[in-house]
């Protein structure tokens, strides 16, 4: 008897666990149908939206290739281009200035004594700024009359050099060294010099005669100074040969 109760205790247990085991089968199964039929409404989802994406952008493509063939069936309108014409160029018109007078009354005043020294005559820079100095002026203002007088000072230093020797005899060198005492420079000197036109030979007579008319002199002696004087040994000879040696 308690045999056949151990048996039968054993098949209870038997089938509890196959009944249990199909349990846990069914209980998969259904998971993973839930997860296959969940995959399956995620696939009909997104070809459902690509459906609706495609069905939407369809019309869009129609009405652009509708737009497009309209277009081209437009005949091409010309346009009417004009030539350019060039506009003159103007030169610019340069608006002149006057600029304003900063001068003093002395200033004015010392420059038109200056241009009137160098109308009379012929004056070097510095001999002009001793004598509008020597007329009272300062020396600031005798500076500046000289620089704004207008002068050249290589004509001012040819113009003296004409009244030198018309004045008298004078050598070439003799002539550049009274130019220079007068303060012209060496090169306003030199210019004076030999641009004057004078015939040295002429001056050397002139020269001669000169020493001849107040004191008498023999043939070398004059020689000797008309050397000195600053003449050539052959305008010397030919002043000498000019007063009768």
């Amino acid at each position: 008897m308690k045999r056949i109760i151990v048996i039968s205790v054993a098949a209870i247990s038997v089938m509890a666990c196959l009944v249990g085991c199909s349990d846990d089968e069914s209980s998969k199964k259904s998971s993973s149908l839930s997860e296959v039929s969940t995959e399956k409404e995620i696939v009909e989802d997104s070809s459902y939206q690509e459906h609706e994406e495609m069905t939407s952008k369809e019309p869009e493509t129609e009405k652009a290739t509708e737009a497009k063939t309209e277009k081209s069936t437009e005949p091409p309108t010309e346009k009417n281009i004009e030539p350019k014409t060039e506009k003159p160029t103007e030169p610019p018109t340069e608006k002149i200035t006057q600029p304003e007078s900063t001068e003093t009354l002395s200033q004015k005043n010392a420059v038109k004594s200056a241009k009137s020294y160098i109308n009379y005559s012929g004056f070097s820079h510095d001999s002009l700024v001793s004598q509008l100095e020597y007329e009272k002026y300062s020396h600031e203002d005798a500076v500046y009359a000289a620089d704004n007088c207008g002068a050249d000072w290589n004509n001012e230093a040819l113009e003296s050099a004409k009244s030198y020797i018309d004045y008298s005899g004078f050598s070439y060198s003799g002539l550049v060294s009274q130019l220079e005492y007068e303060k012209f420079t060496h090169e306003q000197a030199v210019y004076g010099a030999e641009n004057c036109g004078a015939d040295w030979n002429s001056e050397a007579a002139e020269t001669a005669q000169s020493y001849m008319s107040y004191t008498s002199m023999s043939r070398e002696e004059l020689i000797e100074q008309l050397l000195y004087e600053g003449y050539t040994q052959a305008q010397a000879e030919y002043g000498a040969q000019a007063v009768g040696y």
